[in-house]
Parts: C-alpha cells; sequence; structure tokens
C-alpha cells in the first residue's frame, strides 16, 4: 500500500497515470490529501474511482488518537496513531507570528540521553516521509480556519539525523506550495551531534536552522549524559557546526539543558562560552523537566536567570525557552511513554474519538 501523503505532485500525476487515469486526477488527489482528506470525503472524484484507490492506496498514514489541550497558553499536544499500531507524539503552539509544531521523526529514540523520555523505551523504527507529512497535515485539518503550521520543529521523538533519507524527503516534499507549504527558513531540525550526518545535510545547502543538543561545556560532563559523546568529541561536533555555518550561511541554535549539579555552575557558563566564542550561534537556555526515571533535577529560575546572565556579560547570544504545555507533557516522549505504561491509558486514547472501537477499526473506518 503506497501512502499518498509522501508524493509530490509529479508523482501524484504519475501515480494517477499507473492507474489508468488521467494525469489531472492526480493534481485533484493531492489537493485532497493536504486537505486531511479520507478516500471517503474526496467527493470530487468518482465514488468508483476512489473504492480503486483504497485497494491500493493509503489516504492518511497518520490520524490523531487523542488531543490535550494546556490551560495555561493553548499548547495542544498530540498522540498520534500510526497504521502499525505505533503511536507517536507532536506539539502544536502558537506564537504571535504563528502556529509551530513540533514533530517526531521515529517511534522512539536510539540514542539514550539521560534527560529525554523519548529514548526510555528505546528505538522502534524510523518514520516515512509520509508519516512525517501526515503530522503536519493531521495539525493543519485540526486547526481549521483559524489558520495552518507556518513553522515546523524536527524536536519531537527521535534523532533526525539517524532517519536521515526520510528526513531530507520530508524537507524537500513539505516546502513545497502543494504540500505543506512551510518554508524551509522557517523549520529547526534538533540533533545531539552526529557529525558526518551534520556535514551532509550542510551540503545538501536546504537553508533550515540546525538545533544543537550540546547541554554541557565539555566532554566530560557530556559523556555523563549523553551516549553520542563516547563516539564524538565537543570539538569534532562544534568543528562540523562550524562547517555548518560557513555551507549555509545560517548561524546554529545550542540547546543547553540546565541540570541541578550537573552543568549549572558558573564556571560552566564561563567554558561553555570560551567553547562557542568566535561561533556565529545562539544558546536556548532549557529549565529541565525532573526525569524521576534517571535522578537528574531540574534548577530554580535563579539559577537560570544567573547562567544567562554570565554568557550575556561574555558576549554570547542566549535566551530562557519559553515553557509551554507543561500541564499536558508537554515535553516529548512523556505522553506516549505514559500510554504504553499504562494499558488503560492506551484503550483511553484510543477510544476518544471512536467509542468503543479498537485501533484497526478506527482506521479502517478513516480510509
Amino acid at each position: 500500500m503506497i501512502a499518498l501523503t509522501g508524493l509530490n505532485l509529479e508523482e501524484m500525476r504519475e501515480y494517477a497515470v499507473s492507474q489508468g487515469l488521467p494525469a489531472f486526477r492526480g493534481n485533484q488527489i493531492c489537493q485532497a490529501i493536504q486537505k486531511g482528506l479520507t478516500f471517503e470525503e474526496m467527493t470530487v472524484l468518482p465514488v468508483s474511482l476512489r473504492e480503486q484507490l483504497a485497494l491500493h492506496a493509503v489516504a492518511q498514514p497518520v490520524r490523531i488518537m487523542s488531543r490535550y489541550v494546556s490551560q495555561s497558553d493553548d499548547t495542544v499536544k498530540y498522540l498520534f496513531a500510526l497504521r502499525d499500531g505505533n503511536c507517536v507524539e507532536g506539539v502544536l503552539m502558537h506564537y504571535h507570528y504563528g502556529y509551530s509544531l513540533c514533530i517526531s521523526t521515529q517511534v522512539g529514540c536510539k540514542m539514550g540521553c539521560k534527560f529525554c523520555a523519548s529514548t526510555l523505551e528505546g528505538c522502534v523504527r524510523n518514520l516515512s516521509c509520509a508519516e512525517m507529512i501526515g503530522e503536519v497535515i493531521c495539525a493543519n485539518r485540526d486547526l481549521g480556519h483559524k489558520g495552518r503550521v507556518g513553522h515546523i520543529v524536527l524536536m519531537g521523538a527521535g534523532e533526525p539525523l539517524d532517519n536521515y533519507d526520510e528526513v531530507i524527503r520530508f524537507l524537500r516534499l513539505v516546502s513545497r506550495e502543494e504540500s505543506c507549504g512551510v518554508g524551509l527558513r522557517n523549520i529547526s531540525l534538533s540533533t545531539c551531534g552526529l557529525v558526518e550526518r551534520i556535514r551532509d545535510l550542510a551540503d545538501t545547502h536546504l537553508p533550515v536552522t540546525l538545533s544543537l543538543s550540546l547541554h554541557a561545556p565539555n566532554d566530560r560532563i557530556r559523556k555523563t549524559i549523553m551516549p553520542v559523546a563516547n563516539r564524538y568529541s565537543m570539538d569534532e561536533v562544534l568543528s562540523a557546526c562550524r562547517y555548518y555555518v560557513e555551507t549555509t550561511g545560517r548561524r546554529v541554535i545550542f540547546e543547553y539543558a540546565l541540570i541541578g549539579g550537573v552543568n549549572d555552575r558558573d564556571e560552566d557558563a564561563k567554558e561553555l562560552a570560551g567553547r562557542l566564542r568566535g561561533l556565529q550561534c545562539h544558546v536556548n537556555l532549557i529549565p529541565l523537566n525532573t526525569v524521576k526515571e534517571r535522578n537528574l533535577k531540574g534548577v530554580d529560575e535563579q539559577t537560570v536567570q544567573r547562567f544567562l546572565h554570565n554568557l550575556e556579560k561574555l558576549h554570547i547570544s542566549v535566551t530562557r525557552r519559553r515553557e509551554m504545555g507543561d500541564d499536558i507533557a508537554g515535553a516529548c516522549g512523556q505522553l506516549r511513554r505514559k500510554v504504553l505504561r499504562q494499558p488503560d491509558q492506551k484503550t483511553a486514547a484510543l477510544t476518544a474519538d471512536g467509542g468503543d472501537k479498537n485501533e484497526t477499526q478506527l482506521f479502517n473506518e478513516y480510509e
């Protein structure tokens, strides 16, 4: 079964012709797919054609299993159902400049970062380009008349550069007007630092914003919280980041989660500034969400502000990340893990929009 959300317009027209249809039907199908329509809802097509398509293709490979709306800032947390029974998370955030969607690129993650809930259950599989596009389409349909997703962050579950080929295809497709039409400069890709892939990404000349999960001022500390640091040293990672800046002309964003008693000291800020000096970059400070399973503690606001001011005094561009969706398990991996560990939670989520139907029934009906 081919997932049509993963096809561009030319491929959709070719698919239509392969099914014995005139090419213009490909245009109609493409438009309907981007509206989030199921085959049943594609009333522009004859019933017989819709039935024919349903035998060989999937209109929407992702659906919203459940959604949770923050009472504090209207952030929406989605649990997306995939056709094989897996689920991934996404977060829709509303800013003054419009809607931004954080999407997942893998089911789970194998990178093992100790501050992240996404990796606690390991990595099940990569998401396809069609499934990643499907996350965006679901959010756009859910938004309805309120607007469309204008910014995308590849910062949900998974390491995007560990799913390199499908992510690159996603970037090329999602930015096309006949697809979701999200400009590449409005897309951020977060990585824990796969050096070779950072250089490969730079060589594509796709002007996305590279966001590097650094979280430490040196190799000693980084190795205690990020297994990837045992493979790539900070010197190698920062060299790849410099290559990215030189090749693309885009500055790099360094994500730095402040962990109590680990990387939050004044001397850590000073060492970090020394590492980054001369590099076109910005530091995004993140107060850690406490991870009970790893005995990692967050920090108070006073510590955040002190660390921020220390970097500013040393002429490093820095901001504190705005916290959103705290009351709906906004951090990636929290909601999916809760559902996986509590079967009754999964049942509730699966039936949230389908009565007492199971997931297979819901997907069969959805198509």
